[in-house]
């Protein structure tokens, strides 16, 4: 059984299999854009826009994308927005791992090659691991394939080499989450997302894809201003489904999250993968475009979420499983997350109904903005009661959330952290809450209309049960109204016009 390791602890910076993973991609780079074991072929199989490849120098304008018919069979399919985005992503890192395995045994290095990867959560290995952050070799000469320009996440962006994973913003909320299968209408969207077909830019993300997936890459990837070339700032290679697949510590990244997976299903007995064929047969049994890569002989091999599904024969584990580095804590003794998710619930045939929203879209720029929601007295009144009494024997719990919907704009790098303001009554102070954080990972696809997709933005749910559940029953707060801030991890450019077009509260339960 192949093991993939923890990169921070394979025994240097310019271990083995790092070294070996290096002259990998050396080796693949220059390889024709249309030659399916080309580094530039994968990364398209994820996504793919011809600007942005071009001004960053990884397509030459006169150069020609694959023909047309493994255009349309393996490029622009990674799954986003969708149920199928874990078994997906799972395919393509095998896939691209055999690939790396096969060059390194061609290159002369050892045959059981695997791919590390890259857990931010443990302490101390928060920061992109220095192989990938220096542009030379081990012996001092350039070109070191896996040091990448266009990164400028948070640190000195002069540096891209000192970019770093801030640990508040960021969490591990999805694991509490029991229901692989969310909702659609501003509840939970569950663990893994929420029923669709092929889906190549959904706009409504499943908790472990919106949390921790999309703030890392936009985190690591950040963004600049060019002038010459755009009003509005690019972002970096991870910062974009378009460009992400391009950046070599993109795989470590999924790999993380691909072990996250295998991760909450062992850490509970709920925690399963959906039973229904649609998902278990994948997008193909519904007349619909199949999953399938190229293997290193450049013939395609298709797979399905049931294969995916089923770890004890995917040919790989991973050397630890606990999600932050240290054993996760029996889920059923834990009663809230660190932004006050409540465990337990479940989503699928739930109910969902609005308390209140704000009165209209919201600008936001530079450090953020803020905004104040209006509560519906009744509905809040039996919020309050329901979370007081807990539920019912066999009844699901109530949550609430917090929906950021229709968010628009041109910064896929932008991620803001969201706080919950609870106005004191009768004089008495007001208090402010964390409730996590959103990434705005895919926004500019989400943004512009194209065959597929309206443009009405990407959409998050955020649960806020405790936090409010400690609101409702504060004798010193004030029901009327909650206030919503939003804080840039990094200053939004007023070029990029960001806005939410709402902002809501709801109640989810029986």
């Amino acid at each position: 059984m192949l093991v993939r390791q923890n990169v921070w602890e394979l025994g240097g910076d310019w271990a083995d299999p790092i070294l070996w993973y290096a002259r990998a991609v050396g080796a693949l780079r220059p390889k024709p854009l249309n030659d399916r074991t080309s580094w530039r072929f994968w990364a398209g199989m994820h996504g793919y826009h011809q600007g942005l490849w071009e001004f960053y120098g990884y397509k030459a304008p006169a150069e020609q994308v694959p023909a047309q018919a493994d255009f349309d069979e393996f490029w622009q399919q990674c799954q986003h927005g969708s149920w199928y985005f874990l078994p997906w992503h799972r395919g393509y890192l095998i896939g691209f791992e055999k690939l790396i395995r096969s060059t390194v045994v061609t290159l002369g290095g050892p045959p059981d090659w695997t791919l590390p990867y890259w857990n931010y959560f443990k302490p101390g290995q928060d920061g992109l691991p220095p192989a990938f952050g220096s542009p030379d070799w081990p012996d001092g000469t350039g070109n070191n394939p896996l040091f990448i320009e266009q990164r400028w996440g948070p640190g000195d962006p002069s540096q891209p080499g000192k970019v770093f994973v801030p640990l508040d913003a960021v969490n591990l909320d999805a694991m509490d989450v029991h229901e692989f299968t969310g909702v659609a209408s501003g509840g939970d969207r569950g663990f893994g997302g929420i029923d669709t077909g092929f889906e190549h830019g959904g706009t409504k993300h499943g908790d472990i894809e919106s949390q921790p997936h999309d703030q890392v890459h936009g985190l690591v990837g950040g963004e600049k201003m060019f002038p010459e070339a755009s009003t509005r700032p690019l972002p970096g290679l991870m910062s974009s489904p378009v460009t992400a697949g391009l950046d070599p510590i993109f795989w470590l990244h999924h790999a993380n999250i691909d072990r996250l997976w295998q991760s909450w299903r062992q850490s509970d007995s709920q925690n399963t993968d959906p039973e229904e064929a649609s998902w278990k047969k994948g997008p193909a049994s519904l007349g619909q475009h199949k999953f399938v890569v190229p293997l290193p002989d450049g013939s395609p091999w298709e797979y399905t979420p049931e294969q995916m599904s089923d770890f004890a024969g995917v040919g790989y584990t991973y050397s630890d499983f606990s999600p932050a580095g240290a054993p996760l804590a029996a889920v059923a003794g834990r009663t809230a997350t660190s932004s006050g998710a409540v465990a337990m619930a479940r989503s699928t045939g739930a109910t969902v109904e609005v308390l209140g929203a704000n009165a209209q879209s919201l600008p936001v720029a530079g450090k953020g903005a803020e905004t104040s929601v209006q509560l519906d007295a009744r509905t809040h009144t039996k919020v309050a009661a329901r979370l007081a009494a807990g539920p019912a024997p066999g009844a699901r719990a109530e949550q609430v959330f917090l929906n950021l919907e229709n968010v628009r704009g041109y910064s896929d790098a932008t991620v803001l952290q969201v706080y919950l303001q609870f106005a004191g009554k009768d004089g008495a102070p007001s208090f402010e809450r964390q409730v996590g954080s959103i990434g705005l990972f895919g926004i500019t696809k989400a943004t512009e209309s194209d065959t597929g997709h309206a443009g009405d933005g990407l959409s998050y749910a955020l649960n806020i049960t405790k936090p409010y559940s400690e609101f409702a029953g504060s004798g010193n707060a004030d029901p009327a109204k909650v206030g919503v801030r939003l804080q840039a991890v990094a200053p939004v450019q007023q070029s990029a016009d960001v806005s939410v077009g709402r902002i809501s509260i709801v109640r989810q339960g029986d």
